[in-house]
């Protein structure tokens, strides 16, 4: 057999796989979508997309700094502890230094772990994965001592109103901002020489050393956007439950995290875009909304979940990138 023969096959499975990551997702997106409004006509309700867009914001959120953190060569897992710690902060902080200030205490403190977890990693060379594992368990004990377990009921009406249930044209507040630092970060990867850096360090940090890229610099600068995405969810997570709770957003650090892998995001980093980590949420989100409209048990959504990431995995796998 030529080598032109042997060659073409392969040429054929890559282009398969390349359609795959191109037109599978979306295609997903609109059967379950579909599926789920001929069976639950309720599904297609201006207040089911409504409630569906104010649940997904703080995970879309979450998910800006995961895709950044994962596309670098790294992973966050405690997004969802800092948001959590970030509200309990700046809840306590609001009748002290009023509203803007507990908002700006809510964002400071996402910045703030988000730099210790850069700093770790960045000055001692610590896996990603042990540091923000550790981090997580550091912010969940830290809103735990603050509060006594329980929820903080002190937020202003006014942020309930705005952030967590007024809308503009139809369209939930907390799903534009949502939507907005999405937009940001996509054209932040695509059009400026940081987010070219940050493929490059995902793709080959030694080759990107060699060339004049600061890694250190730029896998800091990474870990303190997702921070401050952490501190962002924190302000819109309190506004839609009205409180502020220890355990806020728990398990959010395994969603964002699946919906970055769903969405054909490579976990060795250096490949994917934004929009792809948006569609892996989408499905994710239409799939938890579907299961609960059909009075599905939580306990098995969280299964579902975990086979979805597995089979997302192999996926991955199949088509060509490195886990």
């Amino acid at each position: 057999m030529t080598a032109t023969a042997i060659e073409k096959p392969r040429r054929a499975s890559m282009d398969l796989r390349r359609q795959v990551g191109r037109f599978g997702l979306p295609l997903l997106v609109a059967l379950i979508a579909g599926v789920t409004g001929l069976i639950e006509p309720r599904f297609w309700s201006a207040s089911n997309l409504q409630n569906l867009a104010r649940q997904l914001a703080p995970l879309q959120i979450l998910v800006v700094g995961q895709t950044l953190a994962i596309l670098c060569g790294g992973i966050d897992l405690s997004v969802a502890s800092v948001l959590a710690l970030s509200g309990v902060l700046g809840t306590l902080s609001i009748p002290h230094v009023g509203l803007l200030g507990g908002v700006c205490v809510m964002l400071t403190t996402g910045l703030v772990f988000g730099f210790l977890n850069g700093s770790i990693i960045v000055g001692f060379g610590v896996s990603p994965l042990i540091v923000t594992l550790g981090m997580l368990s550091v912010a969940k004990g830290m809103a735990l001592l603050l509060t006594g377990g329980l929820p903080l009921y002190a937020v202003p009406e006014s942020l309930v109103n705005v952030v967590g249930f007024g809308a503009l044209g139809g369209v939930p507040t907390s799903s534009l901002l949502a939507f907005a630092i999405m937009v940001i970060g996509a054209v932040m990867l695509r059009g400026t020489v940081f987010g070219r850096h940050v493929y490059a360090v995902g793709s080959n940090a030694i080759a990107a050393r060699n060339s004049g890229v600061r890694v250190p610099r730029v896998m800091l600068g990474v870990y303190v956007l997702s921070g401050l995405t952490a501190g962002i969810g924190a302000i819109v997570m309190t506004a839609y439950v009205s409180a502020a709770q220890p355990l806020a957003g728990e398990g959010l650090e395994l969603q964002s995290l699946a919906s970055v892998v769903v969405g054909g995001v490579a976990l060795a980093g250096g490949s994917g875009t934004m929009l792809q980590s948006f569609l892996g949420m989408l499905v994710l989100g239409l799939l938890a909304n579907a299961l609960n409209m059909a009075g599905v048990s939580s306990f098995l959504q969280t299964l579902v979940v975990g086979v979805v990431i597995l089979l997302a995995v192999i996926v991955d796998r199949w088509r060509g990138h490195k886990i």
